[in-house]
């Protein structure tokens, strides 16, 4: 597999990748990453035409799916982590 390029977003990373026929867009943002992969053929074959298909409309649907997995992400580390009582103190009077 290797970089083939980036491509501009100011929140993520987007890097695209070439490997064995298949063409992938991987993005990245703090914690999270999702990957796309995409057969190649004549018209998706090389990085001009992965930045054609992962328009504004593509990553915004991606940043959609990144709040979504923060979401599951947070209620799952809620259910699994004790809640942290609040100490009680003495009070000084």
């Amino acid at each position: 597999m290797r970089i083939i390029g980036y491509i501009e977003h100011p929140v993520m990373k987007i890097t695209v990748f070439k490997d064995n026929g298949k063409l992938s867009a991987k993005f990245e943002t703090g914690l999270f990453e999702q990957t796309y992969k995409f057969r190649e053929m004549d018209a998706m074959k090389n990085l001009v035409d992965v930045q054609g298909l992962v328009d504004t409309e593509f990553q915004a649907r991606v940043m959609e799916n990144f709040q979504t997995m923060n979401q599951i992400r947070n209620q799952g580390l809620d259910r699994f982590l004790p809640k942290l009582e609040e100490e009680d103190f003495e009070e000084i009077i």
